[in-house]
């Protein structure tokens, strides 16, 4: 991404009145390069990669701030940090290695029938929901055994 090109999410800093720092711009950029779903060290990690200046400090405060604005959603998803990802990333779920903290994000049209019916039953209109699943990865059953031909005798 060109470094004069707004990031996605400070698009959307600038659209909500937000006023873009520097060290705000950088870590609307981090954010927005981002594929999985980091914590506030970890952003603070590849911030510090591309602006020795940056403090952990501003990270948190910028974080807060993004999340305040709505711009940035909070997930719990086990361990002890929260995790983050931008609001405007679409309706999805998430499956969390709980191994690896690794986070897989999923879409099930089957699960979304289920829920609004569940709502439909209970009379409510579904206006939102979220899924969390928490797994280990299987691994994949022995093959079975090939049966012995029977002897003749």
């Amino acid at each position: 991404m060109d470094a004069d090109t707004p990031s996605r999410i400070e698009r959307l800093c600038i659209d909500r009145g937000l006023k873009m720092t520097g060290q705000r711009r950088l870590i609307a950029r981090v954010l927005s390069e981002a594929d999985d779903h980091p914590d506030v060290e970890e952003l603070y990690r590849r911030a510090l990669a591309l602006d020795a200046r940056v403090s952990i400090a501003t990270v948190y405060r910028t974080v807060r701030l993004l999340e305040e604005k709505g711009i940035l959603e909070r997930h719990d998803f086990g361990g002890s940090r929260a995790r983050y990802e931008p609001t405007e990333h679409g309706h999805h779920h998430h499956l969390i290695d709980v191994d690896t903290g690794r986070v897989i994000e999923f879409e099930d049209e089957a699960h979304e029938a289920v829920m609004q019916a569940i709502a439909a039953r209970l009379g409510f209109e579904l206006v939102g929901h979220r899924l969390e699943m928490f797994g280990r990865r299987v691994e994949p059953a022995p093959p079975p055994p090939v049966p012995s031909k029977a002897r003749r005798g």
